[in-house]
């Protein structure tokens, strides 16, 4: 077995490699502000990097967040149909999907109403409410809460959620959902959960 980095020099460390980890990471936010400023400072270099893999650099300036997307089927040409895919694509299953729903309409009425606060936080209860009228009448409420966690631990493991006050049961949404589950899907998905057909889990 060969150790390729114990045979070669390691090359010059660049500054650009900071911000090019964070991305593989996850959602890099501008108030990290040290990786955010490497990141601007090298926008178009980190493009050309990750776009040898097949990947595409995401920069919101305006909402402050930056991340990694694959490309899309008809971007990939020229040989680049080649490259494995490095993210897995996994469906996020009934009750994820509904929490995204909910926490996008959550993030909608920061944006329009809560002029006073810099952070979009909700708490389980107010989830809750919300979360209940997905299920059936009868379901049980302990159980409900449950699952709503677990879906909970499920967006945070996506970045989507952190937990803000543990105490009290807040989590922040973070700006990431807004950018993935833009206002013109959100309807067309929440008529896709409330469709007769989709029906309302046990």
């Amino acid at each position: 077995m060969t150790d390729v980095a114990m045979d070669h020099d390691l090359p010059e460390f660049r500054e650009m490699g900071v911000a090019a980890v964070r991305l593989l990471q996850g959602v890099l936010y501008a108030d990290e502000e040290s990786a955010w400023e490497i990141l601007l400072s090298n926008d178009s270099e980190l493009t050309d990097y990750f776009l040898k893999v097949g990947l595409v650099v995401v920069i919101d300036r305006g909402e402050g967040l930056a991340y990694l997307r694959q490309l899309g089927d008809e971007e990939r040409m020229a040989g680049y149909e080649r490259l494995p895919r490095l993210f897995r694509r996994t469906s996020l299953g009934y009750e994820a999907t509904l929490l995204c729903v909910l926490l996008r309409d959550e993030y909608r009425r920061f944006e329009d109403e809560d002029l006073d606060n810099a952070r979009c936080v909700v708490d389980l209860d107010t989830l809750l409410d919300a979360w209940k009228s997905f299920f059936p009448p009868e379901a049980d409420e302990i159980q409900l809460r449950k699952r709503l966690h677990a879906s909970l631990k499920r967006l945070e493991d996506l970045k989507f959620v952190v937990k803000f006050d543990s105490e009290n049961e807040e989590w922040e949404v973070r700006k990431i959902l807004k950018a993935r589950l833009p206002l013109e899907d959100l309807e067309n998905l929440r008529d896709r959960l409330l469709s007769p057909e989709q029906g309302k889990p046990t």
